[in-house]
């Protein structure tokens, strides 16, 4: 659902395009400057959970080094420092090799640091639209890549889960929306990171490097 904000963003669009009133709404990064393109999609939720990026990450590292993964942490170098992010975080599309940490817990039944094994995912690029999906494993993300400022993009998108083939148009099921950031973080190095997932985490990061070139 789209706030009033946007809805107007997509009538002016729409007039500046043309467009004809059977058409449906236009391609959004299309035609707005490109710190508002997210803005305009994401649904207030999402919105909210971007705003409070640095509390997520600094609620997961508290738990985690209190729960004794400060030497893992540590480990980990520059992907899970909040602020490692460096100008420039445009990423090639091809296939990559990419894993999954997870950080914080809202349940005290819940281990605040897993790191998990390597899967595949897909940088793909069309024109101005951008796409990231993850290719193996039971939870899926999939969904755009959008420009905001120099030292990141915005991922909006959905989970796809299990045996799904398809997955589900953003903003259609609160509980599958995801929003992130893309950062670089290195040489041919980025991460997405996911601030107060819905499940399981209070921040998720996922590290991204070219196919093969994965220690």
């Amino acid at each position: 659902m789209f706030s009033t904000f946007a809805a107007a963003l997509i009538a002016a669009c729409s007039a500046g395009q043309g467009a004809s009133p059977g058409a449906g709404p236009p391609d959004l990064a299309a035609c707005l400057p490109a710190g508002t393109r997210w803005r305009a999609v994401a649904t207030e939720d999402d919105r909210r959970r971007m705003r409070r990026w640095r509390d997520a990450w600094g609620e997961a590292l508290e738990q985690a080094r209190a729960a004794g993964h400060s030497e893992a942490i540590a480990g980990e170098g520059a992907l899970l420092e909040p602020d490692a992010a460096l100008v420039g975080p445009a990423i090639p599309p091809g296939d990559y090799d990419c894993r999954t940490i997870k950080l914080g817990t809202p349940s005290s039944e819940l281990d605040p640091f897993v790191a998990y094994p390597r899967f595949r995912c897909r940088i793909a690029g069309e024109g101005d639209r951008v796409t990231f999906a993850k290719l193996d494993g039971s939870q899926r993300p999939i969904g755009r890549l959008f420009p905001d400022f120099d030292r990141r993009l915005v991922f909006l998108g959905t989970l796809q889960l299990g045996d799904e083939r398809r997955s589900h148009e953003y903003g259609a099921d609160r509980e599958r929306d995801m929003a992130g950031s893309l950062e670089r973080i290195g040489d041919r190095r980025w991460r997405l990171v996911f601030p107060y997932p819905r499940f399981e985490s209070l921040v998720d990061v996922i590290e991204l490097v070219p196919a093969g070139a994965a220690n």
